[in-house]
């Protein structure tokens, strides 16, 4: 504690350590060839205090079809498991999982969205805010491709005035031989170009491409977050790494918020 601030701080797991800027799935699906971070990202990670406990947090959504396994690839990177017989989400869900990233902690809240249209009214209203949009779709199943358009506009129409980073998923990638998935690839890729999204393909049940996807997902999400603070500070005197921090100031009063809170969020 120090200046009546009480710093709380959530130790990071040795598995959610990130370094390095992680790579893209294949040169074809990335939008960005960066070898490494930001110069103005690393030199502010370097120099400021990075055990202050300070805790800022990027907001996923994640979108998509009925079945094509977004609670499935969700729980295989934050749980390390697989349910082939889960039970479809209702609503909404969500986890949060916390990194370590160029020695700055990092927050993800992954929002699990469901497939169902009728709960597309309640759903849509958890896009509000989402710093990442994750667009899932089935790659046996390529209808749900054709889908993903709408997905996507449907998540945007509750961010117009922010540009959120977009991925494009293809799930199930064990179900398809190495012919048939480069097929549906060459039409993801496509897609993803017209999205303006990065595109990776995964398997949940073997696990393939599952720790590399999220990692690369919250290494963009990091940067976009700092890069924005860092802009922020040139008009402000608040220390690099200071936005949302949870403290404790006994002579503050607690700020206004600026944004309506979103349904169902109580404390989060």
């Amino acid at each position: 504690m120090d200046s009546g601030k009480l710093h709380i701080s959530v130790p990071v797991s040795r598995n959610r350590v990130i370094s390095k800027l992680p790579k893209w799935y294949t040169p074809e699906s990335c939008l960005q060839f960066k070898e490494d971070f930001h110069g103005k990202v690393k030199g502010a990670c370097q120099n400021r205090h990075t055990r202050s406990g300070g805790l800022n947090i990027s907001k996923v959504v994640v979108v998509g079809d009925l079945y094509v396994g977004k609670t499935c690839l969700i729980n295989r990177f934050c749980k390390d498991v697989f349910d082939r017989d889960y039970k479809a989400t209702i609503g909404v869900d969500f986890e949060i999982e916390r990194f370590e990233i160029a020695g700055v902690p990092h927050t993800l809240q992954i929002w699990d969205t469901a497939g169902q249209e009728k709960f597309k009214c309640i759903a849509s209203a958890y896009y509000r805010g989402a710093q990442v949009i994750v667009t899932v779709f089935d790659l046996a199943d390529i209808k749900t491709l054709e889908h993903t358009r709408q997905w996507l506009q449907d998540a945007l129409k509750e961010n117009e005035n922010t540009s959120p980073n977009i991925f494009l998923v293809g799930t199930k990638r064990d179900l398809l031989s190495p012919a048939e998935c480069e097929r549906t690839e060459n039409d993801a890729i496509r897609i993803a170009s017209e999205m303006q999204a990065e595109y990776w393909s995964v398997s949940a049940k073997t696990g393939q491409n599952v720790q590399e996807f999220f990692f690369r997902m919250a290494a963009l999400a990091f940067e976009e977050s700092m890069l924005r603070e860092l802009e922020n500070s040139s008009l402000s005197t608040a220390r690099i790494g200071e936005a949302n921090v949870i403290r404790i100031d006994e002579n503050a009063e607690a700020p206004q918020s600026k944004r309506t809170a979103e349904p169902g969020l109580g404390c989060c």
